[in-house]
């Protein structure tokens, strides 16, 4: 048997050919599974469980016939939709897993999250995290109509484009550093928890690295994107493979 893990597939009613793909996989791979983990941007973006969107209600069922087969499916929220709530995780059989989290992988503590907390040399970013991770934010931003939290979702996604945009045409190497994981904070994630093994996604830069920290061998598994093809992680009790669809 084998454990899925995927994230960042950013669904989207512009990449119609992505969800049909991500719900191929739900119809097939997916049911066979000892378990399906999600960790984050399942959806391009998410203002609310109240929102209307056909593909939304489509992925939701396929996910709930995934659970309703036996099939365990779990959900840590990513930076797109971390306003993803109970209402919409219940239609989707979803359990919403905080971040981080460490489970049990076939006898192994692996530690699983987002990914956007390790990336700590972005700033502007992380102080943008911890003013919508604010329950209280949460709750006010919610209580919106919804037509203005459209308006504030796209006005965040115009700004945060123009600064990559900026960062881009800047220092490439600036870019890439800061877009991606801190070493140190990846040393010190380590350490904290416990572990050996870690699972993320965000960066979009599919790897498996092999690594020292504390003094000790550790591996982290980044997952791909899903913009223009999917990135499964497959685990069994004899090892795992990251591959593309």
């Amino acid at each position: 048997m084998t454990t899925l893990f995927i994230s960042d597939l950013h669904l989207d009613a512009s990449r119609p050919a992505i969800t049909d793909l991500f719900l191929a996989f739900l119809r097939s791979e997916a049911l066979e599974a000892d378990a399906l983990y999600i960790l984050g941007d399942l959806f391009e973006a998410w203002i609310g469980d109240d929102t209307p969107s056909p593909a939304a209600d489509a992925v939701a069922a396929a996910l709930k016939e995934v659970s309703d087969a036996g099939v365990p499916v779990y959900f840590i929220r990513g930076n797109r939709d971390f306003l993803l709530g109970e209402q919409y995780a219940a239609r989707a059989g979803m359990r919403i897993l905080p971040d981080p989290s460490v489970i049990d992988l076939y006898g192994t503590p692996v530690l699983l999250q987002h990914g956007d907390l390790l990336c700590t040399d972005d700033l502007p970013y992380q102080q943008f995290r911890a003013q919508t991770r604010d329950p209280a934010f949460q709750a006010q931003f919610l209580a919106q109509p919804l037509a203005a939290r459209i308006a504030f979702a796209q006005k965040a996604r115009d700004a945060s484009q123009s600064r990559q945009s900026e960062m881009k045409q800047g220092d490439r190497a600036q870019f890439e550093t800061v877009t991606d994981v801190a070493p140190a904070e990846v040393d010190a994630t380590f350490i904290r928890f416990g572990v050996d093994t870690m699972i993320h996604g965000h960066t979009h830069r599919p790897a498996v690295h092999s690594l020292m920290a504390g003094g000790q061998a550790r591996t982290r598994i980044v997952l791909g994107d899903w913009y223009e093809q999917g990135s499964v992680l497959r685990v069994t009790s004899d090892g795992m493979s990251l591959q593309a669809l």
